[in-house]
């Protein structure tokens, strides 16, 4: 009798399955194996006949596995009944769609049995309760275990803590459960936004820069174009978290401020493509010059004379025939020294001027306490406005969509405020920054008057000039205020250093009202 039963257990055709609800091949392989290895010995052990095995990777908590509906089709195409062995039942259902199959299934003794390594199940009406009861619990663990993580974020949320992996120019702070700006990364990222800002990328570029200093994906190759766009237009480098429409205000360090964030966000929208930056040669004068006959604009060439290859300027002559020649690069130059000597400032009006710059700066840190106090103030209000709003929400006397709405308004008020009361030492000496930036360009006028440092005096010239003209081999411009008020007071200021006879007699002052 018992050698009967052996030979009845042995003929028991048995499907062995196996699931790891990860996807990833590096984690689940070790966790299959080790799956398969120990419902083997136990088919070894009880003499259990595995006609077929069925190994998935893909979670159980929403049906659609392909593994699965294979080894149920061929179930129900079975002559015979088929018992099934896993590791577990939340191995073979965690939702009630899967599991109620494996139950009717039993009910039409399409399967006669269930072994698990650690659970047992017989086909009797307590048996098949105690199996819905296993399914039921590993519906709920599912369940339970995506509210906590739900709940989870929402909470980080709530505390102004980023949720996942830091960003570009952050690093993961495992003490605060935070971000912290990267010490290297963060001021590249900022540097990157506002040269973005000022048009001198396009996504493309910016992503060549970013490799450049070193930031790169995990192989090594650049960062996709949509990875660029993601960090360009994401509010979280302004410390306010976006999630799933709602605004959130960031308790870390923002990278990037408001006024920048929004000129990058306001040249998208002028932007309908990246531009391609082609390689060009490096002529340092093109582009600011036009033509004074034809209005053409003027561009360089090399062309070879006795002495050597040699640099020309000249009319592009696209729309019209133009009579205008050709001028030698060292030639322009030389009319462009001439330019800087008249706006640059004597070392000693320089530092004259600097120091009551400075003065004025003394002045202005006066007034950053009662600004400080009334940004403080402000910040207050905006919290208790924010307060109010979502016990009005909690209350329900406010709709949802005005909710998310006012709230974030309010966020997006308080962050600025925020950052306001941050930099308002920098904000406030930022009136005077372009001050001092024109008293140390007309001194650097001087410098580069006598220099060989084109690209320096291209960016000066934009700067000191307007309506750039090159007629007859002699260039011709407008200084605009203040450099030409400097021009102007060197005139007056020689003619009241000299006397009648042209000799000079004192050394002029310094004019200290062009601070003013």
């Amino acid at each position: 009798m018992t050698t009967t039963k052996k030979k009845e257990t042995m003929k028991q055709k048995y499907f062995l399955y196996v699931r790891k609800s990860s996807e990833s091949e590096e984690r689940q392989a070790k966790s299959i194996e080790a799956q398969i290895q120990e419902l083997t010995d136990l088919a070894n052990k009880e003499n259990l006949f595995i006609a077929e095995t069925f190994i998935e990777s893909k979670s159980a908590k929403i049906p659609g596995r392909k593994e699965f509906a294979r080894m149920i089709e061929k179930i129900y195409a079975s002559k015979e009944p088929v018992s099934i062995l896993a590791w577990h039942p939340d191995r073979l259902a965690r939702n009630s769609i899967d599991g109620g199959q494996i139950i009717y299934l039993i009910d039409l003794k399409k399967i006669c049995g269930l072994k698990f390594s650690t659970f047992w199940f017989e086909p009797t009406p307590q048996g098949l309760f105690m199996l819905q009861v296993a399914f039921g619990q590993s519906k709920y663990y599912s369940d339970n275990l995506s509210e906590n993580v739900k709940r989870g974020v929402r909470q980080k949320l709530r505390r102004g803590e980023w949720i996942g992996k830091a960003p570009v120019g952050y690093l993961n702070n495992p003490k605060t459960r935070n971000i912290d700006p990267d010490p290297v990364k963060s001021k590249v990222i900022k540097k990157l936004f506002k040269e973005f800002a000022e048009g001198k990328h396009s996504l493309d570029s910016a992503r060549q820069r970013l490799s450049f200093f070193g930031i790169a994906s995990k192989s090594g190759n650049l960062l996709s174009l949509s990875h660029m766009h993601w960090i360009f237009t994401n509010w979280l480098y302004t410390g306010i978290i976006k999630y799933k429409g709602e605004s959130f205000e960031g308790k870390y360090e923002p990278i990037v401020d408001r006024a920048t964030f929004e000129a990058v966000q306001k040249l998208f929208k002028l932007r309908s493509r990246p531009r391609v930056i082609k390689s060009k040669h490096d002529f340092a004068l093109t582009g600011i010059f036009t033509c004074g006959e034809c209005g053409c604009s003027i561009t360089a060439q090399f062309a070879k004379g006795h002495g050597g290859t040699y640099r020309y300027y000249r009319c592009t002559k696209k729309k019209c025939k133009c009579s205008q020649g050709y001028l030698r690069e060292d030639r322009m130059q030389n009319q462009l020294r001439d330019v800087l000597k008249t706006v640059a400032l004597p070392d000693g009006w320089a530092h004259e001027m600097l120091a009551h710059v400075e003065e004025l700066e003394r002045e202005e840190q006066k007034n950053l306490i009662s600004f400080a106090q009334s940004i403080e103030n402000k910040i207050k209000d905006t919290e208790e406005r924010l307060d109010k709003l979502v016990n009005a929400f909690l209350e329900e006397t406010i709709e949802k969509d005005i909710y998310l709405k006012k709230k974030e308004e309010l966020i997006k008020l308080k962050t600025n405020l925020s950052q306001q009361k941050d930099d308002f030492g920098q904000k406030s000496n930022s009136r005077l920054e372009p001050m001092k930036n024109w008293i140390e360009s007309a001194q650097l006028a001087g410098t580069l008057a006598f220099s060989k440092d084109f690209c320096c005096e291209k960016s000066l010239l934009e700067k000191i000039g307007s309506n750039l003209i090159l007629r007859d081999k002699k260039i011709q411009m407008n200084l605009v205020a203040p450099y030409s008020l400097i021009a102007k007071y060197k005139k007056l200021a020689e003619a009241e250093g000299k006397n009648k006879k042209g000799d000079e007699v004192k050394k002029p002052s310094s004019p200290i009202w062009l601070t003013h």
